[in-house]
């Protein structure tokens, strides 16, 4: 049974700074929007990162506050936040319309512009091709920052880390507040800054060039053995194997549309004002740059939201 179509002026699809900004640029104009965010809480991966950095240098904050300042702007200039919404797929193949489904059933919403806010996530320990056995205590830096931040639970006592850079000296400092060993930072690349400040101000081994090469244990992991360069190998002991960075655009709802996609990217194809090869389609945040900082990803949001309303002709 077809269900019954609902009508908005646009459906932001994804509830991260992105979409949060574009949301709260485009109901201040006076225009009908909704969000819908697949989560039990809007505001994106900003609210399970408990470290600073968010905000600006006369406003400083963490994630969390960070995140619910968004959806409070959002919520304040109008815009429907819905949480625990899940898109499913377009309707047909020519109109920006989707089917989702929630606590209230199987629903249709149809909208003059679809922004598609859906970010970015971590390959797993499968996508990377990692072998092994596959024990407990596998996770990626979006999974540990979840365990730690929003449910508190126990994700082991001693740990490796893979891949370096902003993600993965997050996930250090999300292990050391949970109170678990960090064995070493592994990296297929040459030392960087950071690299060096966790090595001689926190004592964490930094292995460079090296990558994982098998992962042991059972029922819980007992080790990771790297090899280096040129071919030697170690065992590094741990219960638990932490998989940073390696992202990869959320991209199933615009496959799903038939989106032209970037080929090197696997990102939506976008052009210059984020529009994609679908009429009345736009693709932002880091489902179309992958890597980008939660104020990059808003700022872009406020861009494509005066994008879309000259576009629909209500700037």
């Amino acid at each position: 049974m077809t269900p019954a179509v609902r009508r908005v002026d646009v459906l932001v699809v994804g509830s991260g700074p992105a979409g949060l900004a574009a949301a709260t640029r485009l109901a201040t104009a006076g225009l009908d929007v909704e969000v819908l965010e697949r989560d039990q809480q809007a505001g994106g991966v900003p609210r399970h990162c408990r470290h600073g950095g968010f905000g600006t240098p006369w406003h400083p904050l963490n994630g969390p506050g960070y995140a619910s300042r968004a959806v409070r702007a959002a919520e304040n200039a109008g815009a429907a936040v819905r949480t625990g919404v899940t898109a499913l797929g377009w309707a047909d193949a020519t109109t920006p319309a989707l089917d989702t489904v929630g606590a209230h059933g199987h629903e249709r919403i149809a909208a003059r512009a679809v922004l598609l806010a859906t970010g970015a996530r971590e390959r797993s320990r499968a996508a990377r091709l990692i072998p092994g056995t596959r024990p407990a205590g596998i996770l990626t830096t979006g999974e540990l920052q979840q365990s730690v931040h929003l449910f508190g639970q126990y994700v082991g006592a001693r740990a490796v880390v893979v891949g370096t850079g902003r993600i993965g000296h997050a996930a250090v400092g999300t292990l050391r507040r949970a109170g678990v060993a960090v064995a070493a930072l592994v990296t297929d690349r040459p030392a960087a800054p950071r690299d060096l400040d966790a090595r001689l101000r926190l004592g964490i081994p930094v292995l460079t060039r090296t990558t994982p090469a098998e992962i042991l244990g059972s029922p819980r992991a007992t080790g990771l053995r790297v090899r280096r360069a040129d071919g030697r190998t170690a065992v590094l002991p741990c219960d638990t194997v932490v998989l940073t960075g390696d992202l990869a655009p959320d991209h199933d709802l615009a496959r799903r549309g038939a989106l032209l996609l970037d080929p090197g990217t696997r990102a939506p194809a976008t052009d210059g004002a984020s529009r994609t090869s679908r009429s009345g389609v736009y693709a932002i945040g880091n489902l179309a740059h992958v890597t980008w900082t939660a104020r990059m990803a808003a700022a872009e949001g406020r861009r494509v939201g005066a994008v879309v309303l000259r576009d629909l002709g209500a700037d």
